[in-house]
Formats: structure tokens, sequence, C-alpha cells
């Protein structure tokens, strides 16, 4: 069995469509030598076809409605009254 490779983010800080692909940066929050609130720096980017975005899109739905019926996630019911 091959090693996977095991990328850490904090968040995605862009996504967006260009050139036909879409495309997620990736962040991390970084310290400041000031003490400051931590920046996001960009560490890695991954680029998709609009399929490919597509079906992540819909597992990662599946995986929120599975952690919704496990109590995991709450459902913010203040959000869809805006």
């Amino acid at each position: 069995m091959s090693e996977k490779k095991e990328i850490f983010a904090d968040g995605i800080g862009q996504i967006h469509f260009a050139g036909g692909m879409v495309r997620y940066d990736f962040v991390t929050l970084q310290p400041t030598e000031d003490g400051k609130a931590p920046e996001s720096k960009s560490n890695v980017r991954i680029i998709m076809p609009p399929q490919g975005f597509l079906a992540a899109f819909n597992s990662m739905q599946q995986l929120i409605d599975k952690l919704l019926d496990a109590g995991v996630l709450q459902k913010n019911e203040q959000a869809k009254k805006k």
C-alpha cells in the first residue's frame, strides 16, 4: 500500500472559478510577532474540474447530513430566518 500524504488546513481562504477549473486555496493560521490575532497564510491550492467539484460538494453534503443526524452539528435556525 502506498503512503498517503496528509495536509492540514485551518480552512479555505478563497474558492474561485478560473480557466474552466474550480480552485480552492487552503490556509493555515500563523502567529504574528506582536501577539495579535493569527494571520491566514495560503499553503495549498487544489484545482479540479467542475464535475469533480460537484462530486466533492455532494460528498461533503452527505457528511454534513450524517453529522447533523449524529448530533455532532446543529442547524443554525437564526441563519435561515435572515
